[in-house]
Parts: C-alpha cells; sequence; structure tokens
C-alpha cells in the first residue's frame, strides 16, 4: 500500500484583489475532499496523509480566469465538479471500492469533460459569468499509478532521484511555438502572448484533455502547481526549496510561495506537494522518467511515450 503525504496552499499574491485559484485534495473512499477557501486574508497550508487503497486519491489544481468573480467561480466550480463525480450518491455513478487504475483515470476524465460543459454553460447562461474559464492539472493516484490530465498552463513537476522534471506540457500559444522550433523555451519566457492558452475549462464547448501515466517510484515528489508559481520560480529553485525541505515538505510549501512573491507575485500562487513512499515501490535507478500517453478510449493502449527531460 501506497502513502501518500500532502501539503497544499492558494495565495493571492502581492497585486492581485482576489484569488481566482483553487486546489482539491480528494479521499475517495473516505469521502472526503479539502479544498482552498480563496479567502484573501488566508494562508493555512492543508497538510493530510493518505493511505491510498484501491479507490485512490485526487490531487488538482485550477486556474480560473474571467475577471471579477468569474474566475474564482470557475475554478471553484471545477474542484467541486470534480470531487462530486467520484463521490455521487449514486452507486453506478461512482467508482467502485474495487476499482481499478484505469477506472480512475476514466472517471477524472469523464469528471473533467463534465466540469468543461457546467461552466461553459454557465458562462453561456449568466452575463457575469460571460467568457470564464479555468485551467485544470489532475493527478490520480493508485496502489501503482500515477496518473495525470491536463487542461491549460498549470503545471505538474516530480522531483525524483535528487532531479526535477516537468511531467506536463503547458497548452499554451509559446509552447506550440517551441514546439515548431519558432522560439526557444528562453524566449518564451518574455514573450507577448505568453499568457495565451489553447485549452480551458469553460472557454469551449468541447475540450481534449491530455492524458498521462507514470510509475511511481520510492520518495517520489510531485509539485502541482498555478501559473503564478512556475512563472516566478524556475525548475531549479523549485528542485532546491523541496529538496532543503524533505523532512518537512509543509515549510517547502511556504518557501515556494514565499519565492513567487518576492519575485514580484503578480499573480495568485497555488502549490500543492505530495510525497509518495511504500515497501512495494521500486528505488529510483534511472535519469529518464518515462510518460505513457494514455488513449482514454482505450486505455489499455498508449497513444505515445514520452521522457521527460530533467529541468
Amino acid at each position: 500500500m501506497l502513502t501518500v503525504e500532502t501539503h497544499a496552499t492558494s495565495h493571492i499574491g502581492r497585486v492581485r484583489k482576489g484569488n481566482e485559484d483553487n486546489y482539491l485534495l480528494l479521499n475517495i473512499s473516505g469521502a472526503k475532499a479539502w479544498m482552498s477557501s480563496q479567502d484573501p486574508e488566508e494562508f493555512v497550508i492543508e497538510s493530510q496523509r493518505f493511505e491510498v487503497d484501491d479507490s485512490g486519491i485526487i490531487l488538482a489544481v485550477s486556474d480560473g480566469m474571467g475577471g471579477a468573480l468569474a474566475g474564482e467561480v470557475a475554478s471553484q466550480m471545477a474542484v467541486e465538479t470534480v470531487s462530486k463525480k467520484f463521490l455521487d450518491e449514486d452507486p453506478e455513478r461512482t467508482i467502485s471500492p474495487e476499482g481499478t487504475a484505469d477506472s480512475l483515470i476514466g472517471t477524472l476524465y469523464e469528471a473533467t469533460l463534465y466540469a468543461n460543459h457546467l461552466i461553459h454553460q454557465q458562462g453561456r447562461s449568466d452575463p457575469q459569468y460571460q467568457g470564464m474559464g479555468a485551467t485544470f492539472t489532475g493527478i490520480g493516484i493508485s496502489d501503482n499509478t500515477v496518473d495525470l490530465i491536463q487542461v491549460g498552463d498549470s503545471r505538474a513537476y516530480l522531483v525524483r532521484n535528487g532531479n526535477i522534471y516537468q511531467i506536463t506540457k503547458d497548452q499554451s500559444l509559446v509552447q506550440q511555438l517551441i514546439d515548431a522550433n519558432q522560439i526557444s523555451a528562453e524566449e518564451a519566457e518574455t514573450h507577448a502572448l505568453k499568457n495565451v492558452i489553447l485549452q480551458a475549462l469553460g472557454a469551449q464547448s468541447e475540450i481534449f484533455p491530455v492524458s498521462a501515466r507514470l510509475i511511481p517510484h520510492r520518495d517520489d515528489i510531485l509539485l502541482l502547481c498555478s501559473d503564478g508559481l512556475s512563472n516566478k520560480v524556475g525548475g531549479v529553485d523549485m528542485q532546491k526549496i523541496v529538496l532543503d525541505n524533505l523532512d518537512h515538505l509543509e515549510l517547502a510549501c511556504a518557501e515556494l510561495v514565499k519565492k513567487a512573491n518576492e519575485n514580484g507575485g503578480e499573480d495568485n500562487i497555488t502549490v500543492i506537494l505530495a510525497k509518495i513512499t511504500g515497501d512495494d515501490l521500486s528505488e529510483p535507478s534511472e535519469d529518464e522518467v518515462r510518460l505513457e500517453l494514455l488513449n482514454i478510449g482505450n486505455i489499455h493502449d498508449t497513444a505515445d511515450q514520452d521522457t521527460a527531460e530533467i529541468i
């Protein structure tokens, strides 16, 4: 059985008047969820320890957009919809206690699509929420897999064997330009269209989340964050802060937020740190981190293989 130690927080930053980010920690079999309060006056680190059973757990970060209260509403709808999908009282719609990794990622994928539908409909039916949307980076952890869902430009990183890897790819215009070799990663950091994203929950009637699978190793640390952190703290600095606080990851969580604020803090900052331990986990022995890109239509087929690079 895996044990996952989690620490999560969401901070308003130094410039914004409200917090449009949110996070989700979900214990499926325990029917318990933790989300950000989004209160600009609060800075609380939520720490939980999960014994991962067959049902698994869900971790997610969502960054809302749309101005006024719209972004806050969108990110809250995103995490609440996903949580309710797993905790639905209808047994035919809830993941079963005997659920497998495949049903976990399948349900997470369906919940993401449903969240997109609800946010999109709310934006169309209520003028004050017109055009609202939210990123969504979600992770489902079962007893032997870590599955990822990506919509937008919030991110997931992996700290393994003293190295840090970015294990999601931004669905953004500048990332598309990088992939086409039209600009460099360094140029992307200051590009005029840096904040243009290609997918967001609620922005379109139809979305195409990217899903991938990672095999966990002993003492892996997952870092999920909104771009309020990743735009202000580079991978090397993230790595150092986490490695300097391995025995007190709640301090690492606070230090990451502090660093982002010291570097400007123009956006809301949300971060989840999750350390995975278990006697049955393999020791990390290779520098390569392999990601299996999933085709949810037939989850046993792989759409592709990808190798995450050390940052």
